[in-house]
C-alpha cells in the first residue's frame, strides 16, 4: 500500500484532506487528487510488481505506514485518548485545554471500517462560530477571543453502526363488530378472525457513540450524522485532524440495542394488527434477530471548549458534515451586573423621585 502515507505523487509533499473541495491537496505543488485518483495510482504501481513481491511489500508497507502515520496522545488531566496522524501538531487537549503527552506506542485497536469525511473546513467552521456568538449576549469575551477561536479543533469521534434482520411473528384473534337497528332493536354481529402473521424486517444504521468519557457530549449534541455519506476508511482523511479512540466495544452495547430493536419490531407487528381490527386479543408476539453486524465508524465534529471561572467546562460543537451547531454557554457575571445597573439604577432613581414628590 505505497500511497497509504498520502504523499503527493507529483512532488512527494504531504497531502491533506480539503473539506471544501472534497479532495486531497498538496501544499507544495498545489496538485489535487480524489480518493479514486489515489486508488488508481496505487493500483497501477502494484501491478508492476510480481505477486510474491507485491504481497511482501504490501504487508511491510502497511505495517510501517500505519505505525508511522498514527500516534496516541494521552491527556494527563481528563484521560482522553486522542489518536492523530503523524503530521498533526497538537499542544493542548481539545477537551480540557491541558497539555497532551505523546504515547510512543499505539494502544488499543484502531481500525475503522468507514468514515464520514469533513465537509466543512476550518475557515468556514470559524465563521460559523463567530456568527453563532453574535446571537448570544453576556458571555465572557475570552470565550470568543482570537486565541480561543484558533483552538477550534476538527475531531473524528468513534461510533458503532448496527445492522440486522428481524424475523417476527404474531398470533391471536381479531374481532370486528357490525351493528344495525331493526325497528326498536339494535343488533350486534361479531366476526372473529384468526391472526397468524410473520415476516422479516431489516434494521439499518442504528448508531451508538463508542465513548464512555464525558467528552462524548461534544459529538452527541450535533447528531444525527448522514450515514449515506459514509465512505470506506482511509488514513488520509485524518490528515490535519485528530480522532478519538473508542473505549466502548460492541459487546457492551449489544443488549441495549437488542432491547430497542425488539421493542420496535413488536410495536410494528402489533400496530399492523390493531389497524385491521376493532378489537384484538393477542396470544403471542415473537421476534428473532438474525444476521446482525457492527461497523466501526468515525464521525466529523468541529469543537471548542472553554473552562469557566466556576471550573466547569463549556463547549461549542459543529457537525463537520451538516453544519448543525450546539453549545453550552458560560455567563459573564460582570456583564449581567452591568445590565442590572443599566436597568435597576434608572428605576430606583425614578422611584426615589416619585416618593420625594409624593412626600
Amino acid at each position: 500500500m505505497a500511497l497509504i502515507s498520502y504523499k503527493c505523487p507529483a512532488c512527494g509533499g504531504p497531502l491533506k484532506w480539503d473539506a471544501a473541495k472534497q479532495k486531497y491537496g498538496c501544499e507544495y505543488c498545489r496538485s489535487e487528487y480524489t480518493q479514486a485518483d489515489l486508488d488508481k495510482l496505487e493500483e497501477n504501481a502494484t501491478t508492476e510488481k510480481t505477486q510474491e513481491a507485491q504481497a511482501a511489500a504490501d504487508m511491510t508497507g502497511k505495517q510501517n505506514n500505519q505505525a508511522g502515520a498514527i500516534r496516541t496522545y494521552s491527556c494527563p488531566s481528563c484521560g482522553a485518548q486522542i489518536v492523530t496522524d503523524g503530521t498533526t501538531a497538537a499542544s493542548k487537549c481539545y477537551y480540557c485545554h491541558n497539555p497532551i503527552v505523546l504515547s510512543e506506542k499505539l494502544t488499543g485497536t484502531f481500525k475503522p471500517d468507514c468514515i464520514i469525511p469533513f465537509a466543512i473546513d476550518r475557515k468556514k467552521a470559524q465563521q460559523i462560530f463567530k456568527d453563532w456568538v453574535k446571537k448570544h449576549q453576556y458571555i465572557p469575551a475570552d470565550f470568543y477571543s482570537d486565541s480561543q477561536v484558533e483552538m477550534l479543533s476538527g475531531v473524528y469521534f468513534p461510533y458503532w453502526i448496527y445492522n440486522a434482520k428481524v424475523n417476527g411473528s404474531v398470533r391471536g384473534r381479531g374481532m370486528n363488530d357490525r351493528v344495525w337497528v331493526q325497528g326498536e332493536t339494535q343488533f350486534t354481529e361479531t366476526t372473529t378472525y384468526e391472526i397468524n402473521k410473520s415476516g422479516e424486517m431489516p434494521v439499518s444504521n442504528i448508531s451508538r457513540i463508542a465513548l464512555n468519557k464525558a467528552s462524548k457530549v461534544l459529538c452527541e449534541s450535533v447528531a444525527p450524522f448522514d450515514e449515506a455519506r459514509m465512505k470506506p476508511f482511509e488514513y488520509g482523511y485524518l490528515s490535519g485532524y485528530v480522532a478519538e479512540s473508542r473505549d466502548v466495544e460492541s459487546a457492551a452495547i449489544t443488549p441495549e440495542i437488542h432491547q430497542e430493536v425488539e421493542e420496535f419490531a413488536k410495536a410494528q407487528l402489533q400496530g399492523g394488527v390493531y389497524g385491521e381490527f376493532q378489537k384484538v386479543q393477542l396470544e403471542s408476539v415473537n421476534t428473532d434477530i438474525k444476521s446482525e453486524s457492527f461497523k466501526y465508524a468515525l464521525m466529523p465534529v468541529w469543537t471548542l471548549t472553554y473552562k469557566g471561572r466556576d471550573g466547569k467546562v463549556y463547549y461549542f460543537s459543529i457537525n463537520g458534515d451538516s453544519g448543525k451547531t450546539v453549545g453550552e454557554l458560560p455567563v459573564d457575571k460582570t456583564k449581567l451586573i452591568g445590565l442590572f445597573a443599566k436597568v435597576a439604577v434608572p428605576v430606583l432613581v425614578g422611584l426615589l423621585a416619585l416618593f420625594h414628590f409624593l412626600g
